[in-house]
């Protein structure tokens, strides 16, 4: 690869590096396994970057391979030893404005999110960053409208897993 692309690749991915951190953070229960995952969709995205044609943003695209990525290695994993829960790490990180209200809904939600299926999780996931419907369609390569009614049937599980 030239050192055109190669720069063009090294920046596009340090500009939206946190896309490829907070889907480490849903797939994975240790630093450990995140670093592992993190690095795995590097690889991956500098593998695929050549046949980035730039028809969809680079941050569209790079969603759809970390989450490939990621829901790969979360199929292996499902065969291998379970990694270390966040559940048996206590820390927190000092904040001015800390509120443990906040922290134990947030902490209610992923493990909620947790339990959801590979494509459920990824759905989530758009959803939380913001993606219109067309983006999450395209990221995930099903239809807008399926992508709404999965949607409404995963906030209802959701809803079902935080409320018994």
């Amino acid at each position: 690869m030239n050192k055109e692309l190669e720069h063009q690749f090294v920046t596009n991915l340090e500009k939206n590096q946190n896309i490829a951190h907070k889907i480490c953070r849903i797939y994975t229960n240790d630093k450990d396994s995140h670093n592992d995952l993190f690095q795995e969709i590097t690889i991956q995205l500098w593998k695929a970057y050549p046949k980035f044609r730039g028809d969809s943003k680079f941050s569209t695209w790079m969603y759809r391979v970390a989450l490939n990525t990621a829901i790969t290695l979360y199929r292996k994993k499902k065969r291998s030893i379970p990694t270390q829960d966040y559940d048996s790490v206590h820390f927190k990180i000092k904040s001015e404005e800390y509120d443990d209200e906040v922290e134990q809904h947030l902490k209610l939600m992923y493990d909620a999110v947790r339990q959801l299926n590979d494509i459920d999780k990824a759905l989530v996931f758009l959803y939380l960053e913001d993606k219109n419907y067309a983006e999450i369609s395209d990221t995930l390569g099903i239809t807008e409208v399926n992508a709404r009614v999965k949607m409404n049937r995963v906030k209802t599980k959701l809803k079902n897993l935080i409320n018994p």
